[in-house]
């Protein structure tokens, strides 16, 4: 009998754990109207900001590309950041 008393015991504790959690979560989450404007501002909307990401990821896959193409040790060099 106390076996089970401890199970229902557990049982409901875990289930008010789950249940503050879902409120928490529900709380929390952004509504409809915050995603879009979240949505707006991402780096991927600012089509200025999107051709600056991907000069930069160009100069950064040149470097690993020189890197890989060398024995030299390219982050020893003395400018080391072109």
């Amino acid at each position: 009998m106390a076996t089970l008393a401890k199970l229902m015991k557990s049982a409901l504790f875990l289930s008010a754990c789950t249940g503050v959690g879902v409120v928490l979560w529900v709380v929390v989450a952004p509504s409809e109207e915050r995603k879009q404007v979240l949505i707006k501002n991402f780096p991927e909307a600012n089509p200025k900001q999107m051709s600056e990401i991907r000069e930069r990821n160009i100069l950064v896959m040149q470097a690993i590309k020189e890197a890989a193409e060398t024995n030299e040790n390219v982050a020893r060099r003395s400018p080391w950041s072109k």
